[in-house]
This record gives C-alpha cells, structure tokens and sequence, in this order.
C-alpha cells in the first residue's frame, strides 16, 4: 500500500513539474505589452520594475532624454564580427551589459531610440531580439521612439541616470538565432522570409557592404517598411496581422527564418510576429545578405 501511494506521488509530481521543465523563456507570461505608446511610457515612469534604456550616443543622451532612462548605446548591443555587422556580443560580455544597466528578471523594460533614419527604426527591435535570447520575457520598444516623444514636448531631463547594477545570469534562448548551416538544411522546410525592400528582394537593388543582389532562393517578401504609418508609429495589432498573414500564409505553428542585410531590421517583424502576433517558432539569421550573398555554394535567386 506504500508503495503504490509512493509511486503515485512520483506520478504527480512529473505532471506538476514537466510543464515548467517544457516552458522556455519565450513563453514566458508577459507583464508588459511589446509596443508601448508614449502616453502609457508617460503614466508609468514611477514604476519601481520600470527600466528605460536609451540606445543613442551618450552626447545625444546628455542632451535629453526620458526621465529615469539609462544610456546602453547600441553599439554595446550588436557587435561586428569579422566583416559581419549586428552580430551577438559573446555571451559574458552580454550579460554584463544587461546586468549593468540595472535589468534583472523582474524588470519591465522599455527600449528608446530615435527614428528619423531608417536605420535607427530597428535598433529597438534588436536590442528586444537580443534581450528575448538571454531570457528576458518582459521586454518593449517605444512606439516612434525619442522621436514621437520629443515631437509630443513631453518632460525631459539632463540627469545622466547611474543604475543600480544586477547580478545578471541569462536563461538563454538560443533558438531565437541560426546560422548559414542551419539555413541551408531548412530550405523546402521552413519559410524564409525576407524583410528587406521590394528592390532588393527582386535584386534590383543593394546596399554597398553587401556582396551581391539576390536573395535566399525560395525567400517569400515582407518588406519592414510596411510596419509603421507615415508617421513613424507603429500600425494598429488587426493590420500587422493581415500583412504577416498574406506574406506567410497565416500558420502560426509553422517555422519561419527571417532575414535582411545584417541581422537587424528583420528583426522587427520577428519581434512583433512573436510577441504581438502569436507565432510561435520565429528566427533570425544573423549573418543574412552579407553572409549569404557572399557564398557562391548558397542557393540563391533571381
């Protein structure tokens, strides 16, 4: 009789823990929305859990910027390896950086950027890319960024904000992130989506450091620009769900590769696919057009 109620104790105890040993940090409940807007940023300074990073230079920084937000520049973010831009800084180096800026597993983190270049629009969105790779679930971008907030004339400060320093130990989520390699295995299986232009998906274009004009062969196209209203905002949840349906088809369980020059601008529609839309198996391949287009073995088109 012992032994039977032991045996069922082990029973339940494998039920209660296998869902939490399953769960991996990108399925971790979010206590924060992905897109914030400026008015809830507003509302929401006072928060203890509350941690603004500011991802421009220092100079701009010291300038003015969000009261409370701590300076992180991008650069400390996404590191060139080789001659490849926007790579992972190694794992050390990273968790000393997310700890140094005062984020631990409770904090509620709120990403800012300017965003009058086109290149500075997806800073946010790999900066919240690479924090989802160390396991921090509750992390946001700034709908318009520094950019909408300043337009709006809300409070800024010159204070330089030195934050409280964490202990920081990733929980890292290394599915988020795949290479040439894996790439190569997952064409005819998972669907490559390049979020790069119509111009330089059709090849007609590209930019200089990249080696050639063509894409991934198969590639379907959701160009990053589609993202945003012409004021630089993020568009609303019900119409960024119809422009990833008719570019994907819609499976939400399916796997998605995303790429672009760099590693970096794809990694906005990743980040809203995954944390607005509810697809569930979304990655990035960092080395992307650079990588690629650069190997005369990798199947490429037109």
């Amino acid at each position: 009789m012992r032994k039977i109620n032991w045996l069922k104790a082990v029973a339940l105890a494998v039920l209660f823990f296998l869902p939490l040993a399953a769960a991996t940090p990108s399925q971790a409940a979010r206590s924060i929305e992905p897109v914030v807007s400026t008015d809830w940023l507003e509302k929401n300074l006072d928060n203890k859990n509350l941690v603004i990073v500011d991802l421009r230079k220092l100079e701009e920084y010291k300038e003015g910027h969000i009261p409370g937000a701590v300076n992180v520049f991008y650069g400390s973010w996404a590191v060139k390896k080789g001659v490849l831009l926007n790579e992972l800084p190694e794992a050390d180096d990273l968790e000393d950086v997310i700890g140094e800026a005062g984020i631990d597993e409770n904090s509620l983190v709120v990403l800012v950027d300017k965003v009058e270049k086109v290149p500075d629009q997806f800073g946010m969105t790999r900066v919240a890319w690479t924090l989802k790779y160390a396991g921090v679930a509750n992390v946001a971008v700034l709908s318009g960024g520094f950019s909408q907030w300043e337009k709006e004339k809300k409070a800024l400060s010159k204070d330089v904000v030195s934050p409280k320093e964490k202990d920081f130990e990733a929980n890292w989520n290394k599915n988020l992130f795949v290479d040439k390699a894996t790439v190569m295995a997952k064409l005819g299986k998972a669907t490559i989506v390049d979020n790069r232009a119509p111009a330089f998906y059709e090849g007609k274009e590209k930019l200089e450091f990249v080696p050639k004009t063509g894409r991934i062969k198969g590639a379907v196209n959701l160009p990053v620009g589609q993202l945003f209203t012409p004021e630089g905002l993020y568009k609303d949840k019900d119409t960024l769900a119809g422009l990833a349906q008719k570019a994907t088809g819609g499976d939400k369980d399916k796997e998605y590769i995303m790429y672009c020059d760099t590693g970096k601008t794809c990694t906005s529609w990743a980040f809203i696919m995954t944390e607005l839309l509810g697809y569930k198996d979304v990655k990035i391949y960092d080395g992307s057009s650079m990588e690629w287009l650069a190997d005369p073995n990798a199947p490429t088109e037109p």
